[in-house]
Parts: structure tokens; C-alpha cells; sequence
């Protein structure tokens, strides 16, 4: 069986979260700090540390089969790759940027301007659909101080918090793109079943982490109000409690229903309401 090989950062904003990821779905693996690539004891794969922009590209030629990477990127190196799964960390917007002090108004006030980037690629498609012609000035690291010594107009790049930003009297003027962590796969991947196999892994961490494990009780009687708010993966868990009339119920519920379930579950009667974290779901 040929063993897998999939691609991450090995440093910057995505490592860590890449990292937590592959231990979560059971993948045994040491030493990632200080090799470029570590074999997993108990799964036929290894895991090649690379630059972020590299991923995609080594993806795209059969070099590592899998990788996990910004959407950013593989939309800058314009490869052809699977996308497979979005993982729903490293979250960011690429932004056009100006001088708080700049009089631009409209996107047309870009029109023969210098905007200074790492990524030459997504900006300049975004102005030719929006038929604007700047000066596109390729600058790598600290795009931020580019205006503030008179090397461009403005600029495009990574906007999380936007404190750098401010930092560098700039404000936000366009978004262009939002990225996120996304797996990728070789389009002439083999060995389906493991990759089958680790995506089923990944989405039953990511599932875990949207939701809650709750336990509540209540009475039977209000127990058809309960459950009408409670799906569950399938349905809730309802067991028999030693007080008579009382049951327990058991269920999951999404993360971002979390506090207006609970609210409601109140109305309805229960009582007693456990909250606890799922370390996985597998459907």
C-alpha cells in the first residue's frame, strides 16, 4: 500500500491549527519542529513541512497528495487542484488598503494608482473585472509601511484583525476575497480509500467542534416540548429517571444555536441542563 503524503505550513499563521488537526483525527506523529517531513506511526502517511506558497504547487505536480493551505494562496498560484474539504480555521479577507488620510472614495479612484502586494495574481484579476488599470508594485513582506515611504498609493494584502493596519495608518478600503484553511488533493490521486478514510477522519473533528453534548432533565410531561427543540444526530436520547415522571434527555446541538436553544429549553421545562465538549462525531 503506498503511503500518503500531505503538505502544511511549517511555520506561520496555519501550522499550529494544521497540526492540532492531523493529532485530533488519531494520527501519531513527532519531531515536526525540527524535520521537513514526519511519518505517522499508526496511519500510512507522512507529513511534508513546507512554505505556504510551495503547497499548492507540490500538490498540484504529484509531489505530496494532499496538502492544507490557505485559499488564498491556491487561488495566487492558480493551480489545479481538488479542493476537498474546508477545515474552518485560518480565517482572513484579502482587502485593498489606503492612508487614512487618502481622499479615495470608489474603486475608479484606483485607476492608474500604484498598490503595492504579495499577491499580484488575485489583485490583478480583481481589477480587470472591475476595469481599473493600477500600477501593480510586487513587494514581499511588510506591504503594510509601502505608502508610508512613498513606494505605493495603497495596498492589497492579509487583513485578519486589521490592528496592523492601524498600526500603519492605513484603513480598510475593498475587500476583494476571503480565505480559509482548505484541503486539496492531487487530481490523479490513488489510493481513494485512504483519503476516504482520512477526510471521514477530519470531518468527524470538525463536526465535534460545532456542536455540544447536552444532557438535561425534565418531566414528562413537557418532555414533547423538549424534543421538539432537540434534533440530536438522529433523534435525542430519552432514559427513564429513578424519579418518577422524570426523564433524562440526551442530545447534541449546533454551536451557533447554542445559547437561543438553551434559552428555549428553559421555557420549555428542563432543568438540570449539562454541557459538555465532543471530541468527535462519526456518522
Amino acid at each position: 500500500m503506498k503511503t500518503l503524503k500531505i503538505a502544511i505550513q511549517k511555520s506561520g499563521r496555519l501550522n499550529e491549527k494544521s497540526v492540532e488537526l492531523l493529532k485530533n483525527c488519531g494520527l501519531s506523529f513527532d519531531n515536526y519542529k525540527s524535520s521537513l517531513i514526519s511519518p505517522v506511526s499508526n496511519f500510512p502517511l507522512e507529513i511534508l513541512f513546507l512554505r505556504d506558497d510551495d503547497i499548492p504547487e507540490y500538490v498540484q505536480d504529484g509531489i505530496a497528495d494532499l496538502g492544507i493551505v490557505g485559499e488564498n494562496m491556491i487561488q495566487e498560484t492558480e493551480v489545479d487542484v481538488n479542493y476537498l474539504q474546508r477545515l474552518g480555521f485560518g480565517k482572513c479577507t484579502l482587502k485593498i488598503a489606503v492612508p487614512n488620510n487618502s481622499n479615495f472614495q470608489t474603486l475608479t479612484d484606483l485607476q492608474g494608482k500604484s498598490i503595492a502586494t504579495s499577491y499580484p495574481a488575485i489583485l490583478g484579476k480583481f481589477l480587470k473585472e472591475n476595469n481599473i488599470q493600477s500600477d501593480i508594485r510586487m513587494i514581499s513582506g511588510s506591504v503594510e509601511i509601502s505608502p508610508g515611504l512613498g513606494l505605493s498609493d495603497a495596498i492589497f494584502d492579509i487583513v485578519s484583525t486589521g490592528g496592523t493596519l492601524k498600526s500603519n495608518g492605513l484603513k480598510p478600503f475593498a475587500d476583494v476575497m476571503s480565505s480559509e484553511a482548505i484541503l486539496i488533493g492531487n487530481k490523479n490521486i490513488e489510493n481513494q480509500d485512504l483519503i476516504e478514510e482520512l477526510i471521514a477522519r477530519i470531518q468527524s473533528v470538525l463536526r465535534a467542534k460545532e456542536t455540544k453534548y447536552v444532557v438535561l432533565n425534565v418531566a414528562k410531561a413537557n418532555l414533547p416540548q423538549v424534543i421538539e427543540l432537540l434534533p440530536g444526530v438522529k433523534s435525542p436520547s430519552v432514559v427513564p429517571l429513578a424519579e418518577e415522571d422524570w426523564v433524562a434527555v440526551h442530545t447534541v446541538i449546533p454551536e451557533r444555536d447554542f445559547w437561543d436553544k438553551i434559552s428555549k429549553l428553559k421555557q420549555a421545562g428542563a432543568q438540570g441542563i449539562v454541557v459538555m465538549p465532543i471530541e468527535k462525531i462519526i456518522v
